[in-house]
């Protein structure tokens, strides 16, 4: 296998949320540096321009001031403060040049790149290449005579070395501290998503130190994003500590009950292979046969038990009719070796349409029919569905000895048989029962019957889900 597929076979690390937090934040907080350094330096350019436009204008001023009309010719005579002012960036060049109100220099240099608009009342500042440099200019309008006819202009520009420098520091102090500031803001983030993950920390080594049969619930103080979780968790340790509890409690009694059936076949057995009369010998396989039915009756319980269990937690519910299953349990249930007993069905619902799991519907529906079988004697056993207000109503009622009201309370528990109840029966029938149609949101309730024996009813809602 070559190494690029051995890589893609590995599996990919689970997310962390440590590692998305802090990836998450960093990544905001280098954006936001970035945008904090391009602002940073748009406001350094834009401050240092405003400090040495004002001494360009000022120099502008002094050059305008001084010009005069001598003998109806405009003069300009350039003073010495006019360039001092722009001596405070020593590093700087400077030009200027003044136009007579025909366009034509007076003074200055001749070359200085134009101004691109028209120059009004305001001063007008543009920068411009000259010479190889990038030079920032001022241009102001001055009238030549009192009467305002025609107008100077005066230009006056300076290299943007001394502008670029007080950017430039501006924009590293200010990035300097958006650094610390990010740094800090990231060191934060660490310490912050540590205790916040803090209680997840403490969970994993609670349940690191449990034994596999502790199942307690979480008792610890969580964030409110987290206590969802640990009361689903809780919910969760609970169903399962209950389920625990139930199997340990229905394998014990399994194993008393499954004890008896099995010394009872190994004492037939040791008894028979001590006699030596063929008619004893055949007393003893018939005892033998009894009790391993009763030992194969209680194991089939046993099973359907189980798999009622597990169905019961997994909810796979579909459409189906219970009128179908009510005819397929009667089909499974009823023998057909003779003497075959009576069992009359009788369907009074138009619509038998339900919700619900056929597999255990039908064991439920088995084992009432079976039950109504074993302990209804000769007498004819009598299945009805039909609607109620609720939903659907299964009955089963035979002509047996029944129960009476202490032994109905009871009859729902596992290995519990009634008095008058017959030998063959294993104690699990109406268990099951009761599983099942708890699981699809009914109930199930034990009469005594019009036939003077017990009557077992189902009540199933419409949406059994």
């Amino acid at each position: 296998m070559s190494e690029a597929a051995a890589s893609a076979a590995q599996p990919r690390p689970p997310p962390s949320i440590r590692r998305t937090l802090l990836l998450s934040i960093g990544l905001l907080s280098l954006v936001a540096m970035l945008l904090l350094f391009l602002g940073a330096g748009r406001y350094g350019r834009r401050a240092a321009d405003l400090s040495y436009d004002r001494l360009l204008n000022a120099s502008a001023l002094t050059i305008a001031d001084s010009l005069a009309l001598v003998d109806g010719r405009l003069e300009a005579n350039i003073p010495c403060a006019a360039l001092e002012l722009l001596s405070a960036a020593p590093d700087d060049r400077a030009f200027y040049r003044v136009y007579a109100p025909d366009g034509a220099t007076l003074t200055g240099y001749a070359d200085l790149p134009r101004p691109p608009n028209a120059v009004g009342e305001q001063p007008l500042f543009f920068d411009a290449p000259y010479r190889g440099e990038a030079v920032r200019f001022a241009v102001l309008r001055r009238a030549a005579s009192g009467d305002g006819a025609g107008a100077a202009l005066v230009q006056i520009g300076q290299t943007r070395r001394a502008r670029e420098a007080v950017a430039d520091d501006i924009v590293w102090h200010v990035t300097g501290w958006i650094a610390l500031f990010t740094v800090a803001t990231l060191l934060l983030a660490w310490l912050a998503v540590d205790r916040a993950l803090q209680p997840l920390a403490r969970i994993e080594q609670d349940f690191s130190v449990r034994t596999p049969f502790d199942l307690r619930p979480i008792d610890r103080a969580v964030p409110t994003e987290l206590s969802h979780v640990v009361a689903a968790q809780n919910h969760f340790m609970s169903r399962l500590s209950t389920n625990i509890d139930a199997l340990r409690a229905f394998i014990a009694e399994a194993a008393h009950q499954m004890r008896n059936p099995l010394a009872s076949l190994r004492a037939q057995a040791q008894l028979a292979l001590h006699q030596n009369n063929p008619q004893q010998w055949r007393q003893g396989l018939q005892q033998i046969d009894r009790h391993a039915g009763k030992l194969s009756r209680l194991l089939n319980q046993l099973l359907s038990h189980a798999h009622v269990t597990h169905r019961a937690e997994l909810h796979h519910f579909k459409p189906l009719q219970l009128e179908t299953i009510a005819r397929q349990a009667l089909h499974e249930s009823v023998p057909l070796a003779e003497p075959r007993p009576q069992v009359r069905f009788e369907c009074a619902a138009n619509d038998t349409r339900l919700l619900g799991d056929a597999l255990m519907l039908r064991e439920a529906i088995k084992n009432l029919i079976d039950n109504a079988i074993k302990h209804g004697g000769d007498a004819p056993v009598h299945v009805r569905l039909e609607r109620d207000d609720a939903g659907l109503a299964l009955s089963v009622a035979d002509a047996g000895p029944g129960m009476d009201e202490s032994e109905r309370e009871r009859a729902f528990e596992r290995f519990v048989r009634g008095d008058l109840a017959s030998a063959q029966g294993a104690g699990l029938g109406l268990a099951i029962v009761k599983r099942v149609v708890e699981s699809h949101g009914g109930r199930i309730e034990l009469a005594r019957s019009s036939f003077g024996g017990l009557e077992a009813r189902l009540r199933l809602p419409k949406d059994a889900a």
